[in-house]
């Protein structure tokens, strides 16, 4: 028997490498701190369209997806649950991340993991992804959700 439906919210996480270095957005919320580019899921649009809208919205650099690094599922206390995916990406061309503060971000930029460890992070996990990425986790295809 089945109970309840469950309300779930998707989101989108990017990692976005060239080279040695990843793509951080600074966050317009809370004490701005960096994060990768990312967010909601619109009603109607897939989890790679998201990734791809999210980046360049909050980056200004448009991507292109080599896989997947994890899914995240996220029960809340409030009985409502959220979903998220975690994409590879790389740079598609040689554009510069945006520098104009707007709602979306406040400034998007190209780092290495030493100069991460400085930064103001959303989360210490943002180090332990890219320390993951640079020692070759496994990335997986994108045809899983698809």
């Amino acid at each position: 028997m089945f109970g309840h439906p469950i309300s779930t919210g998707l989101f989108v996480v990017v990692v976005v490498r060239s080279d040695n270095r990843f793509l951080l957005i600074q966050e317009v919320k809370g004490n701005r701190p960096w994060y990768f580019p990312g967010g909601r899921v619109e009603p109607g649009e897939t989890f790679v369209a998201a990734a791809k809208r999210e980046t360049l919205e909050e980056a200004g650099i448009p991507i292109i997806l080599e896989g997947i690094l994890r899914i995240q599922h996220l029960p809340q206390p409030t009985g409502q649950s959220r979903i998220g995916v975690f994409f590879l990406a790389r740079p598609e061309g040689n554009n510069q991340p945006k520098s104009q503060p707007d709602h979306e971000s406040l400034d998007a930029k190209w780092f290495t993991l030493t100069e991460v460890e400085e930064l103001p992070l959303r989360t210490e996990f943002v180090k332990r992804i890219i320390s993951e990425v640079l020692t070759q986790v496994e990335v997986y295809p994108l045809k899983l959700i698809m």
